[in-house]
């Protein structure tokens, strides 16, 4: 997560960051929705680069591959600017083309609003060709619109349940170890009451609620309850007869009954402190829940809703700006800031998977037999953003740039569902009020 990102912000209608509102950022641009290419320039001099302000260990890292970088050679100077991450979307989106760097971080759902809104200019000709190739599968979905790359990251995200594994023996649940022989819904629901009737207050679950779920977090920790249903949050550029099917209301009310096990959390450790057996989250929790449960913890796939477990995936990535005019230079950081040691720095810095091969395969905790290989195994099996079949795990939220309405929608349904609301009612709402924004706007084409 910018599902991934491990910090839960609110910021006005243009913020954008994995775990918050998505308003509308779509109607915050100009629109246009021609693609546009950058000019390649001499490919030496000074280049700026912008990045998200997070935490203080991720700066370091991209303080530190510039600083290497500046080094490295003669040709190239980069001058870095870090960006408050409160800030960072709305920022860009405010800035007009010809005003933004060379080089830009972006959360990956933004990324296909920046190209609509002629911002980001496609990679390919600038990157060299064993960046691109050295790129995960799962993370090139994110960023890529009709072949073309406008985005790659140096980390994905996951979900997945981690479990306590002392409290789950006391109580009998049997649980799955991989993939593939991941829980049906039925038989998550089945260890709750298991779980519940060895626990105090009944509370044996925590889904991050203290989060929200009306906000982005709602849509990547959710979502995948959809997909696995056999749905989609929009298809062929449509939400009805997608979002509202009838095996996605069947598993929004079987997500519904769930709420009497849940610890509302709202001291953030339900977990890590016992008081749960099992939590519904990313991979940015393996070092706190690691860390307090030692070989007590477990991680496990989400339940499968009929269509196979499915999980979210996608999280900051880097662009080239639509109007540099060294496009080269700016390829040639890229190629840089993408290599095994800045993507290790970055990982190492923030406990995300990689996303490039070879940094995954290396990686401690996401190699094979690695304490997250779960993680790495689902980002081995990518959907992208439309191609959902029983046989893929990690799906890409859409590519689109109407995807703040899609997410605004749906995190509403899923939170009005969860408070108690009729799921066919709140899904069917949700589908008209994305098909109308996307009637509204063209269907958000980029020609």
């Amino acid at each position: 997560m910018s599902a991934t990102s491990r910090s839960h912000r609110r910021t006005a209608c243009t913020g954008l960051t994995l775990v918050l509102p998505l308003v509308a950022l779509a109607a915050c641009g100009t629109g246009g929705g021609t693609a546009t290419s950058a000019d390649s320039g001499s490919g030496k001099g000074t280049i700026t680069v912008w990045a998200h302000q997070g935490q203080k260990s991720e700066d370091a890292a991209v303080q530190a591959a510039v600083k290497s970088f500046n080094s490295s050679q003669s040709a190239v100077k980069v001058e870095l600017k870090l960006i408050p991450a409160n800030d960072y979307t709305k920022t860009i989106t405010a800035t007009s083309a010809s005003e933004l760097p060379d080089v830009m971080e972006f959360d990956g759902p933004t990324m296909a609003n920046f190209v609509y809104n002629k911002k980001l200019a496609p990679l390919d000709s600038y990157v060299a060709a064993k960046t691109l190739a050295n790129a995960t599968d799962a993370s090139k979905s994110q960023g890529e619109i009709d072949g073309k790359h406008y985005g790659l990251g140096m980390y994905d995200s996951g979900l997945g349940i981690y479990g306590n594994k002392k409290l789950l023996d006391a109580a009998g649940v049997d649980y799955p170890t991989s993939l593939s022989d991941d829980w049906t819904a039925a038989q998550f629901t089945a260890a709750l009451k298991a779980l519940k009737a060895k626990d105090s207050d009944g509370k044996t679950l925590d889904i991050q609620e203290n989060n929200g779920l009306a906000t982005e977090w709602g849509t990547y920790g959710f979502a995948p309850v959809v997909w696995s249903a056999g749905g989609s949050l929009i298809k062929n550029g449509k939400a009805e007869g997608a979002l509202d099917t009838p095996a996605v209301v069947s598993a929004l009310k079987t997500f519904q009954s769930w709420k009497t096990y849940v610890d509302p959390n709202t001291d953030g450790n339900a977990f890590a402190k016992g008081r749960v057996a099992l939590s519904w989250v990313g991979h940015w929790m393996y070092p706190t829940y690691s860390k307090a449960l030692g070989s007590d913890l477990v991680v496990l796939p989400l339940p499968d809703f009929g269509d196979g477990p499915k999980t979210g995936q996608g999280s900051w990535a880097w662009g080239i700006g639509a109007d540099t005019k060294n496009a080269k230079a700016a390829g040639a950081f890229m190629d840089y800031l993408l290599n095994d040691t800045n993507v290790t720095a970055m990982t190492t810095a923030n406990g995300a998977p990689p996303a490039t091969k070879s940094a995954l395969a290396a990686s401690p905790l996401y190699k094979k037999g690695g304490p997250l290989q779960l993680f790495a195994d689902q980002l081995a099996k990518p959907c992208g953003d439309s191609d959902i079949t029983k046989t893929c795990v990690a799906v890409t939220r859409p590519v689109t740039a109407g995807y703040p309405t899609i997410t605004a929608k749906f995190s509403e349904a899923l939170n009005s569902v969860y408070g108690g609301a009729d799921p066919k009612s709140a899904l069917a709402k949700a589908a008209r009020a994305i098909d109308q924004d996307f009637s509204d706007n063209a269907g958000y084409k980029i020609q």
